[in-house]
């Protein structure tokens, strides 16, 4: 991914942290005071329901108390009795008698008026007979709640069945199942009810916080103005909100961290060794005198998701100071024996140079690398070229003992790079080696007037005398290919014969280079093999 995309999608997820956490306390406030407030509006609505049940349970004992009639009608006696059940009965402003459908006399005396009992809007499951908002004829005070039982009647102020107490603004009504509002306070909205009755859920909208509650066919509503909510999601978000703020930091900050991970070129390379992002690319190594391929070194390339290929010497110093190198070089064993296991097994004149850190050289671990890479597959270990650079060579004794593991296993061994890092003639001489890489810049400089000009002469000289092949790189022109041929190097690799290429092109030149040179006989083709 690129480096500018990378920033893109952090500067968006960045803004995302920042916002999401103060967005979803914001959301939480709301969320919380909405159910604080819900709770105690419920609680309201209970104690209506708990008011309303009174009510009836108190008019319901006064009337069993006075039916059956067992005084004289409207005796004084009669009247006393309704007088003291009234006084005594909180809920109770009225008792009345009627007889053959008309008031005969109520806790306030005789009346000589013509009342007629009103029909009843409904009826209870134990027979009560309840006539809602009727105005009384005696004393014409404000409407009231009729409720019949035999002959005798009830009146009853209709918020006595809302009657708790309640925050200011705070509306309440108590209802039947039927949708008979029984009591109210602080004038809700009738529609408001109505809708709320035929639909009893708790919520709220745009104007109003609702909660209900129901018991014994009764169900009481609370009504808020959505308004009464800002104290309560103030508090909450005075709460929640600095918890917010220190997630949003913790977020980015975080994510702050991983960007600068992400593109660090540490960071890069750890996720590039983690999504197997390296090909393998061959540069053929051709025989000098006859221009015969004989073989390939293994060149690792690093190729981004989006195509673009990152130079060698940009990331293997890297990968060789982190440690990297080493899933690295384990990546490249298995394209190569993936790619080429069946070239290699159907031509054993083919050889491919895999190149060791310093590390591998050290501990050896590559040589079980490739040993796991080659099983069962028909590569010959022969077929392998290990190189090793300069540096593998600190450690000596660990490089000894590496490297004639390798050759007894069958491997051929190379020291590549000869002449640009810490090995010496003594060094070459106490290692088991079977060929020398001659570096790009020493090759560089044949047919020039350089100070180093002669160096490639004397390094030729020296790998002669110690019977190790030559291999010399970087070959551009023609004019270092005929000094080279000139000075009896075995092998060379360089853009004047072919650049380095994927798997399938290397193997469609190695097949058509075979085709165009004449092939040697078995027994003088050594290929890679040892001197």
């Amino acid at each position: 991914m690129k480096r500018s995309r990378v920033i893109l999608i952090a500067t968006i997820l960045a803004i995302l942290c920042a916002v999401l956490p103060l967005a979803c306390m914001l959301y939480l406030s709301w969320t919380r005071a909405v159910s604080e407030e819900q709770t105690r509006l419920t609680q309201y609505a209970e104690r209506a329901i708990a008011r309303a049940n009174i009510s009836f349970i108190e008019i319901r004992s006064a009337l069993h108390a006075i039916e059956p009639l067992k005084l004289p009608p409207c005796s004084d006696a009669h009247i006393a009795r309704m007088r003291q059940l009234t006084v005594n009965t909180r809920s109770v402003e009225e008792i009345g008698y009627f007889r053959n459908g008309f008031l005969q006399c109520t806790s306030w005396g005789r009346t000589s008026q013509r009342v007629a009992i009103t029909p009843p809007d409904f009826v209870t499951a134990d027979g009560l007979e309840v006539t809602l908002r009727m105005l009384p004829v005696i004393t014409q005070s404000n409407p009231m709640t009729s409720v019949q039982y035999g002959s005798h009647n009830v009146l009853a102020v209709p918020s006595r069945f809302a009657d708790v107490i309640v925050d200011p603004g705070i509306q309440l009504a108590t209802a039947t199942d039927q949708g008979f509002v029984l009591g109210e306070q602080n004038a809700p909205d009738p529609m408001l009810v109505r809708d709320i009755i035929a639909n009893p859920v708790n919520g709220v909208d745009d104007s109003y916080l609702i909660a209900t509650a129901r018991s014994f066919g009764l169900i009481a509503i609370a009504i808020e103005p959505r308004n009464f909510l800002s104290k309560r999601l103030r508090q909450e978000q005075l709460l929640l909100l600095p918890v917010g703020i220190v997630v949003a930091m913790l977020l980015v900050g975080a994510l702050i961290w991983g960007v600068r991970r992400r593109l660090s070129p540490l960071g890069e390379l750890s996720l590039a060794v983690k999504r197997a992002e390296f090909v393998v690319h061959y540069q053929p190594i051709i025989e000098l005198a006859s221009g015969r391929c004989i073989g390939a070194e293994a060149l690792v390339r690093w190729r981004r998701p989006d195509g673009t290929m990152v130079r060698p010497d940009l990331f293997i110093p890297l990968a060789e100071e982190s440690g990297l190198i080493l899933p690295i070089t384990d990546q490249v064993i298995r394209s190569v024996v993936s790619e080429l296991k069946a070239l290699l097994v159907s031509d054993r004149g083919l050889h491919i140079a895999i190149n060791l850190s310093a590390d591998d050289i050290k501990s050896g671990r590559a040589l079980n690398s490739v040993a796991a890479a080659l099983l069962h597959t028909g590569i010959e270990p022969q077929q392998i070229w290990l190189e090793a650079t300069e540096r593998g060579f600190m450690d000596v004794n660990s490089a000894r003992v590496t490297l004639t593991n390798a050759r007894s296993t069958g491997y051929a061994v190379a020291i590549d790079d000869f002449g640009t890092g810490y090995s010496s003639l003594s060094y070459l001489q106490t290692l088991p080696l079977d060929a020398l890489k001659i570096d790009k810049s020493f090759v560089d400089t044949i047919g020039t007037d350089s100070a180093t000009s002669s160096v490639t002469r004397h390094i030729i000289s020296m790998a002669k005398t110690l019977g190790l092949g030559i291999v010399a790189e970087g070959v551009e022109t023609q004019e270092q290919a005929d000094y080279l041929r000139k000075h009896r190097v075995e092998y060379v690799q360089g853009w004047l014969y072919a650049k380095a290429m994927p798997a399938a092109d290397f193997i469609a030149y190695y097949r058509l280079n075979r085709a165009r040179v004449p092939q040697v006989p078995e027994d003088e083709d050594d290929g890679l093999a040892r001197p």
